[in-house]
């Protein structure tokens, strides 16, 4: 079966879909035409894992009468893949998807449990906690708890053993006679020296045992200056999962019931995404499209949200918002009286709830894209923009051009081009600039745009309706001397930013007609302009990093600004190498020592910058 015959056999457009899917990780839901949710599953990369479902060949028979099914798919990004794990599990518990249940039990997941007892024991506990005592998790599967005991045992050699075995010994087990154990059972450790280890062991699963792994480092780096690689590294493999241990979990927290509202006006888009926190575990995110708010501001929008859509609904006892909007106090105070019980709306300023809010935020953003990338939606834009440059025909191909520099230093110029169907990144081209004065931009377009052209009337790619230049008259001037130079008839368009550089304010100029245009804000035509030189100034961007980096032969953090030698050193150190770093959350970066929470950002930013 190929792509498109799947295609045709579901009602979902699965192309357009994927062309805006992103390679975050994070749980989708496929939806059936009832809205029923067919299946959750998680994923380390999105694109990539839902991808696979539209592939030509090699799916089961389950899979291609699921797929068949499919009307629509909903996502959840989560910061890292743990997390995805969790959030998958929570969904699956609440929905139980019948395409899950063959495959998977509805087995809670396991906890590491620490008892209450003169001599506490440590181990794995799945189930309801009974009994008495601390619980750290919880854990994405069994053998991650299991492999977190084995480790710990080293650390802190604590019983691990049942009730049972340890009150009926009379001499000490294998544990002691390989350090594994103090032997407890037979009086060979002090009660104080034990509750010492049981300390360390509890401060280490919450995350304030840092010397531990300062110890690791230390002897890791001796290791290595000892020529002792083979030590070095098994000390490594130690400190990676010595850290995946200590990995913080925010699908779960200590919170009880509560909803996050993340709210974003773009284009002439506003999205709502609402996040569910039930029990202290996140229950995944709806996103809502209010009809009629294009021109409304975030504030606006919360404002007229909230109300419709929480009266004569169950409220939940807080509800967390993007933005401060007025009426707030009086808002929560009616939410109070129909709901019957406490109602809190507020901004989150610190801790978890912050975390809840980035990841609403993220995911709005992601909801957004994808409904602007929509195909009906770039058709009544480009129909938008014909009327508006009072164009005789509809052009059916833009493409934009934008330089990126760093104080003139490796200049790349990116052409982005966007047709009815949206983005076509398969065409998308990044130009080396040389042999130009470092930071002359009209140089750099001069050579982007002869680069692009002369290969054009070689026969080589396709033909645009629109050349759009993101810049004022002086890279408007270049273009012009291109395409006179090269006989080319294309119309061109400059887009310049205002004198506060904000969006909708923008002078267009068209070359061939006289005088500037100006777009009302809320133009479906200004908004498809906006929306190609944002992405012409990403891929620049992108592609200047890229360049830097390569040239220079170094690794993401390098090209971290604030990432010195020293804290590269440590922070390769403190995580066991650079894979870890990668698949590590902000928080977890943020531990180490001389990283701020900003440069934790940047560091995680580098890592998962949207290609």
């Amino acid at each position: 079966m190929t792509e498109q015959e799947i295609q045709q056999e579901s009602a979902f457009d699965s192309v357009a879909f994927l062309k805006t899917l992103t390679n975050r990780p994070g749980v989708y839901r496929m939806i059936d035409a009832s809205n029923t949710v067919l299946y959750v599953g998680k994923a380390k990369n999105l694109k990539k894992r839902v991808s696979s479902y539209f592939r030509a060949s090699g799916l089961s028979s389950k899979n291609r009468v699921m797929v068949s099914q499919i009307a629509n798919i909903e996502i959840t990004v989560t910061h890292t893949e743990n997390e995805a794990l969790i959030l998958e599990n929570n969904l699956i518990k609440e929905l139980m998807p019948r395409y899950n249940i063959l495959l998977r039990d509805d087995k809670t997941y396991p906890y590491l449990f620490i008892s209450d007892d003169p001599f506490p024991r440590i181990g794995l506990h799945r189930g309801a906690k009974r009994k008495a005592g601390r619980y750290f998790g919880p854990y994405p599967s069994a053998g991650a708890v299991r492999e977190s005991l084995h480790l710990l045992q080293k650390l802190f050699p604590v019983r691990q053993c049942d009730d049972s075995y340890y009150q009926n010994r009379s001499r000490p087990c294998l544990q002691y006679q390989i350090k594994r154990c103090t032997a407890p059972c037979v009086g060979l450790v002090s009660k104080e020296d034990y509750q010492r280890d049981i300390e360390h062991t509890i401060l280490f699963l919450e995350g304030k045992n840092q010397q531990v792994l300062d110890d690791l480092s230390e002897q890791m780096a001796m290791a290595s200056a000892g020529l002792e690689f083979e030590e070095a590294a098994i000390i490594r493999d130690k400190v990676a999962s010595l850290r995946r241990v200590q990995e913080r979990q925010y699908i779960t927290s200590e919170q009880g019931d509560l909803d996050v509202l993340a709210a974003i006006v773009r284009d002439g888009i506003t999205v709502v995404e609402v996040s569910f926190i039930r029990g202290g575990r996140s229950l995944g995110s709806k996103s809502y499209f209010p009809k009629g708010s294009g021109n409304s501001s975030e504030e606006e929008l919360l404002a007229a949200f909230i109300p419709q859509y929480y009266l004569g609904k169950n409220v939940p006892s807080e509800i967390l918002v993007s933005h401060n909007f007025d009426d707030m106090a009086l808002l929560q105070e009616v939410l109070k009286t129909e709901s019957k019980h406490r109602v809190v709306i507020r901004r989150p300023q610190r801790g978890n709830s912050v975390r809840w809010m980035k990841m609403a935020l993220t995911n709005a953003e992601i909801s957004l894209v994808q409904r602007l990338s929509s195909r009906s939606n770039f058709l009544k834009r480009f129909e938008a923009l014909q009327e508006a440059l009072n164009l005789e025909e509809m052009p059916k191909r833009i493409e934009c051009f934008d330089i990126s520099h760093t104080s003139g230093e490796k200049t790349v110029a990116s052409c982005v081009v966007f047709g009815l169907e949206g983005a076509i990144k398969s065409d998308y081209r990044k130009f080396n600039i040389e042999g130009i004065t470092g930071g002359d931009d009209y140089a750099a377009m001069n050579q982007a745009l002869s680069r692009r052209f002369l290969r054009l009337q070689k026969g080589e790619g396709k033909r645009p309706d629109l050349l759009l230049i993101d810049g004022g008259k002086g890279q408007l001037t270049e273009a012009i001397s291109v395409m006179t130079e090269l006989q080319l008839d294309i119309d061109i368009l400059g887009i310049a930013k205002g004198p506060a550089r904000k969006p909708g304010e923008e002078t267009l100029f068209l070359v061939g007609q006289a005088g500037e245009v100006n777009l009302s804000a809320d133009s479906p035509a200004l908004h498809l302009l906006q929306q190609v030189r944002d992405e012409a100034h990403r891929f620049a961007i992108t592609g200047h990093r890229q360049r830097r980096a390569k040239v220079r032969n170094t690794s993401p953090l390098e090209a971290v600004e604030g990432m010195g030698p020293k804290r590269r050193q440590k922070l390769l150190q403190q995580f066991g190498g650079l894979q870890e770093v990668q698949r590590a959350g902000v928080e977890d970066i943020a531990s180490v020592e001389g990283i701020s929470q900003s440069l934790a950002q940047k560091i995680y930013d580098a890592f998962h910058d949207e290609k």
